[in-house]
């Protein structure tokens, strides 16, 4: 027992290191405060292609979506970071992991968005053009409201996944929790620091999946 709170829970070493695993912790706050609303505004946009009467759009969107979707965001950010330079193209470490983000998140949004906007019942469209709303009024006061209240429980599930999906950023040695977990791993060859950015991430997290839970159990009673 003694072995194992010396190598996982060694409050030496927290004491120690703390403020540099806090502004990690900083950094990852930072991180998700850009990537969130870049994501949804981005998913949404998507999504409105998606439902739109161009068929050229919506078959874009397809495209988009699934190939972003599908395409390991670790992977993607190497490649924005290594592959772009050889084009002329130099990002520093934070763009690069904020267009990584974005490319993935938004795929993720789209698909949840355009879930909502097709459950939207056409009438409502329909009457809120009746009132004299262009399309895009009736989009936006109408439909999207609607679509983003169907789908809310998805929506924050998805957020809750970007926020740790930020731990991709330590590839590029962006030190964000994760990444300066493992600088301290390093120096002091202890899994303490893993253990403390894990419980980090838990306490920030847990409420909004405790929240995401209970909009979902209230959609479920809401259909029954």
């Amino acid at each position: 027992m003694d072995d194992f709170l010396q190598n996982f829970v060694n409050w030496q070493i927290v004491e120690r290191y703390w403020p540099y695993l806090l502004r990690g912790l900083g950094q990852t706050a930072m991180l998700s405060a850009i990537a969130i609303p870049v994501g949804i505004f981005a998913g949404l946009a998507i999504a409105l292609m998606a439902t739109s009467k161009s068929r050229l759009l919506r078959g874009l969107t397809v495209v988009y979506v699934d190939f972003f979707r599908a395409f390991p965001p670790l992977v993607l950010l190497i490649l924005i970071n290594a592959g772009l330079p050889h084009f002329g193209l130099r990002l520093p470490p934070l763009g690069s992991i904020i267009v990584a983000l974005l490319l993935n998140s938004s795929s993720y949004y789209g698909e949840i968005f355009r879930a909502g906007l097709l459950s939207v019942p056409r009438g409502l469209e329909e009457a809120a053009r009746a009132t004299g709303l262009s399309t895009l009024q009736a989009a936006m006061h109408v439909r999207v409201p609607i679509a983003t209240r169907n789908v809310l429980p998805d929506l924050l599930s998805n957020t809750l996944e970007l926020v740790k999906l930020t731990s991709i950023a330590a590839v590029v040695t962006f030190v964000e929790l994760t990444q300066a977990a493992r600088v301290v791993q390093g120096l002091t060859f202890n899994a303490t620091p893993i253990v403390i950015a894990a419980l980090l991430y838990f306490i920030v997290l847990w409420p909004l999946a405790r929240l995401v839970s209970r909009l979902e159990t209230r959609s479920l009673s809401a259909r029954r």
